[in-house]
C-alpha cells in the first residue's frame, strides 16, 4: 500500500472554467490511493514507468477539443508525487485514447536521475502524427516536442509502444496506416472506406462491392524504429496485416527486442502476433502465432496484447480474446509463454469477475508478473490485478493483488515495477470529469 502520501498542488490554471468540468485544484492522497489531476480537465489515458526508486505517469488532460499531455514524478517510489508538469510544446494539439495513450519511458540518464521520453499522438495535416520530447531534469521541465522519424505522412498512425535496450538506446512500435489513403474516399476509425459519393449512373439499389478483410488489412503496418537515429534501424514497416486499432507491446532484454500486437490471419482471424529482434531492430523473426483462438471479426476490438521478459528470460505475452473464439462472446484474458521466441505453450485463461480486457503486465524482480486488466462486474466497470507465477515445470497460477481503494468506475489500468515494488496507475471516473489514480499494489 502507499502510505504517508502528501497533498501535492496541481499547477494548471483554467479560466472561464464551467463548474460541471471542473475537477479541483488539488491531488491528494485519499486512502490508498494518490489522485493526479490538472484541473479543469478530463485527466485519462495513463502510462506509467519506473526504474529504482523513481516513477513517472503521463496522461492526457482535456477540455473540449483541446488536449494536452502531462507528467508527474515520484522520487520515492510512489509515496510523494509532483505536480504535473506539460509535455507537448503546442498547446491543445495532443490526440490520445485509452488504446493509444501518451507512452513514458525512463533510461539512464548522465546523473542518477533518470531521463524521462515521452511519445504522444498528434494532430497532423494529413492525418495524425507521433511526437516525442525529452526531459534531462527529472520531469521539472521538457523539451522541444520532436517529430518521430518515420511517423509522419498521410493517413493515421499511433496505438504505440516503447522500450530501451541495456545501452539506453530508444526503440518505438506503432501501427501505421498511411496506405489506407485513398482519394475522394471517406475513412472510417476501423480502418474501412467508402466512396465520397455515389455515382449518379448508378442505382442506389446496387450495394457497394465487399471488400476482403485480409485485403484491406494488409494495407496496414507494424512501424518499428529508433528514436536515438540509430543507423539500421530506420522507421520501416516490419509486418502487413495488422488489426487497425489495437495496442503494440514492446520490450527490451537480454539482447533482444520482442514485439506483440493484433495480427489479422487468413480467414479475417484477429489473434495476437510476435516477432523478435536479436540484432538490435535490424531484423526481426517471421511472425509467430501466439495462439489460434480463430477469432473472426470484421472490425477492431480495440483490445491489445501485454508482454513482458521475466528474470529468467522467459517471454510472457497476455491477450484478450472470445472465450469460444466467437465474435459477441465475452471476452477473457489469455496467458502463454515461449522460452525460445519461436513456440508458445497453450493459453492458460486468467480469473476474472467479468469480462476483461485493456490488459498490461510488468514483470517483477522476485520473477513473476503483475498482471492489470479492467473487467465488467454485473454492468460496472472495475480495474483487476493478478500476480502471475510459473513453477519448474512451466505450469502459471495467479493469486489476486490489491491496489489502491477497492471502488468502482476504474479503467485501464497500467503497471511498472520500482525498488519499492509494483505501481499501479488507472482512470477513475467521478461525478464531474475523471481523474487518475495510483498506489502501490500489493
Amino acid at each position: 500500500m502507499i502510505s504517508n502520501i502528501a497533498r501535492v498542488m496541481v499547477c494548471a490554471s483554467i479560466v472561464g472554467l464551467s463548474p460541471a468540468v471542473f475537477v479541483g485544484a488539488v491531488a491528494q492522497a485519499q486512502g490508498s490511493t494518490t489522485t493526479l489531476a490538472v484541473a479543469g480537465r478530463y485527466n485519462a489515458n495513463p502510462s506509467i514507468a519506473a526504474r529504482g526508486n523513481f516513477a513517472a505517469v503521463a496522461w492526457s488532460g482535456t477540455l473540449g477539443s483541446t488536449m494536452d499531455i502531462y507528467v508527474a514524478t515520484s522520487r520515492d517510489g510512489g509515496a510523494k508525487w509532483s505536480a504535473p508538469v506539460q509535455v507537448n510544446a503546442t498547446a491543445g494539439d495532443a490526440r490520445v485514447s485509452g488504446e493509444q495513450p501518451p507512452r513514458v519511458l525512463l533510461v539512464a540518464g548522465r546523473g542518477a536521475t533518470p531521463e524521462i521520453v515521452v511519445v504522444w499522438g498528434s494532430k497532423g495535416t494529413t492525418g495524425s502524427r507521433l511526437l516525442r520530447a525529452r526531459s534531462t531534469d527529472g520531469g521539472k521541465t521538457f523539451g522541444a516536442s520532436i517529430l518521430v522519424a518515420g511517423a509522419d505522412g498521410e493517413g493515421n498512425r499511433g496505438w504505440e509502444s516503447l522500450a530501451a535496450d541495456s545501452s539506453g538506446r530508444v526503440y518505438a512500435l506503432w501501427l501505421d496506416h498511411r496506405e489506407t489513403v485513398m482519394p475522394a474516399a471517406m475513412h472510417h476509425q476501423d480502418g474501412t472506406t467508402m466512396p465520397a459519393a455515389v455515382p449518379a449512373a448508378v442505382p442506389a439499389a446496387v450495394p457497394a462491392p465487399k471488400i476482403d478483410p485480409n485485403e484491406k488489412a494488409n494495407k496496414s503496418q507494424l512501424y518499428f524504429g529508433s528514436l536515438d537515429g540509430r543507423a539500421g534501424v530506420a522507421a520501416r514497416g516490419i509486418a502487413r496485416g495488422v488489426c487497425y486499432c489495437c495496442k503494440t507491446s514492446l520490450v527490451a532484454s537480454g539482447g533482444a527486442i520482442y514485439a506483440v500486437w493484433r495480427h489479422v490471419f487468413p480467414g479475417n482471424q484477429r489473434d495476437i502476433g510476435f516477432t523478435v529482434s536479436r540484432d538490435g531492430g535490424k531484423t526481426f523473426s517471421a511472425i509467430t502465432r501466439v495462439s489460434e483462438d480463430h477469432w473472426q471479426f470484421d472490425g477492431c476490438p480495440e483490445n491489445g496484447p501485454a508482454v513482458a521478459v521475466d528474470r529468467q528470460q522467459r517471454t510472457h505475452v497476455l491477450w484478450a480474446a472470445p472465450v469460444d473464439g466467437k465474435d459477441g462472446s465475452p471476452l477473457a484474458l489469455y496467458h502463454a509463454l515461449t522460452t525460445d521466441g519461436k513456440t508458445f505453450t497453450a493459453r492458460t485463461q486468467v480469473p476474472a469477475r467479468g469480462p476483461a480486457g485493456h490488459v498490461q503486465v510488468t514483470a517483477v524482480s522476485d520473477g513473476s508478473l503483475v498482471i492489470a486488466w479492467d473487467e465488467n462486474v454485473s454492468g460496472t466497470r472495475h480495474v483487476a490485478f493478478a500476480r502471475a507465477v510459473v513453477n519448474a515445470a512451466g505450469r502459471v497460477t495467479f493469486s489476486p493483488v490489491h491496489a489502491g481503494d477497492d471502488d468502482v468506475g476504474r479503467g485501464y489500468p497500467v503497471v511498472a515495477t520500482a525498488a519499492s515494488g509494483v505501481l499501479a496507475a488507472w482512470v477513475k471516473q467521478i461525478p464531474n470529469g475523471t481523474t487518475i489514480g495510483v498506489a502501490r499494489a500489493q
